[in-house]
């Protein structure tokens, strides 16, 4: 490890899946993510790596594929409208069993939008990442310094179980500058072989074919059931969640990413009056950490999910309490970043047994402005 240095959260998060072995990027330029690829773009040709800006998000994920099927790591990066142009792309890569990694620094959304923090493609990356029953892990990180600590883990997730890795930050962590410590770096030519990867067979082993086309119906069942016992034992070990004053909390807010740092921020200063409240921070948002949500349900009353979003991962939350305990949600959507007094006030609402699902409404609204 190397002395902490000042980056911005997508800079950090570029130099880090260099380290981790990456030498080859392809995407398409669109804020708040675009230091991500402007970082790439100047780095890997001076590590006799790939840096190519496709001529669209679809042919940049195609050219992902291809890469991936020869074995080395690869990447790709957007925001929101990009990703979701790359779901085809990411869809044949799950058929395919192909690892790669995709960062999504999520913008206001639908449509356009707007270039403003956001947490609304929660969705779109735990649900519907691509068509047909299959899934990508996905990381949220909530400093600069995850934004590096999770490249690698994706990457190393990824080849694990073939399969494809997102992480899911936004505009916020992209463009935010914090002291960053980097990781020792990886030769690629060190890392674990893949012996499915198309290279040429030298004569020396049968072909590999990299495909997710199957026209025979029970042969593509065998193979999407086979993946789903591969994605249960996912969701059995690589649940990952940091838990904070959760042993005596009554209440528990569920927050990730960005949201996490002002929920934090709410929960100290409830601790602070002496109201016992705790949080749960998901790191990886497929697999949900319904382990940890489940264990606290023995001592809390009730949960509070904070998100930047008009409430996604609040049905996860629901999912992983079973009507157990009430569950409310409290957001800003649009790119509107939630104050931690905002959060304070919710916190209170929730203790006194209120149960709700709300955001806040603009009396200009209200008035047909």
């Amino acid at each position: 490890m190397s002395e902490k240095i000042l980056m911005k959260g997508n800079e950090a998060l570029a130099e880090a899946a260099i380290r981790a072995g990456c030498r080859h990027f392809f995407g398409y330029p669109i804020t708040p993510q675009s230091e991500l690829a402007a970082y790439m773009a100047k780095r890997l040709p001076k590590m006799g790596g790939t840096y190519l800006q496709a001529e669209s998000e679809v042919a940049a994920i195609n050219m992902v594929y291809g890469a991936s099927a020869a074995g080395v790591r690869v990447m790709t990066s957007s925001s929101s409208p990009g990703v979701s142009l790359k779901g085809e792309g990411i869809s044949y890569m799950i058929g395919a069993d192909l690892p790669g990694l995709i960062v999504n620094i999520n913008r206001g959304g639908p449509g356009l939008g707007s270039i403003q923090p956001s947490q609304a493609d929660y969705w779109m990356a735990t649900r519907a990442t691509g068509h047909g029953d299959g899934h990508v892990f996905v990381l949220a990180p909530s400093t600069v310094q995850e934004m590096a600590d999770l490249a690698r883990m994706a990457f190393d997730l990824g080849d694990r179980y073939r399969m494809p890795a997102m992480i899911l930050a936004d505009g916020l962590l992209g463009q935010m500058m914090e002291p960053v410590e980097m990781p020792d770096p990886i030769n690629p030519a060190d890392l674990p072989p893949k012996p499915w990867a198309t290279t040429g067979t030298k004569g020396e082993r049968e072909h590999n074919i990299v495909n997710s086309l199957s026209l025979v119906s029970q042969v593509l069942e065998d193979m999407v059931l086979e993946r789903n016992e591969r994605y249960q034992r996912i969701k059995e070990v690589e649940q990952i969640a940091q838990l904070e004053h959760t042993e005596d909390a009554e209440l528990v807010v569920v927050a990730y990413g960005a949201a996490s740092r002002i929920a934090r921020s709410a929960v100290n200063a409830a601790r602070e009056e002496g109201l016992k409240v705790g949080m749960i921070r998901p790191i990886t948002l497929w697999p949900f950490p319904t382990k940890a949500i489940e264990d606290v349900c023995a001592t809390a009353q009730a949960f509070l999910s904070v998100e930047l979003s008009t409430g996604q991962m609040v049905d996860d939350v629901k999912l992983a309490v079973s009507g157990r305990r009430p569950v409310s949600f409290f957001g800003h959507s649009g790119g509107i970043v939630p104050t931690p007094a905002e959060v304070l006030v919710a916190i209170k609402k929730a203790l006194a047994g209120e149960v709700f699902h709300i955001l806040p409404f603009h009396s200009k609204l209200e008035a047909g402005d």
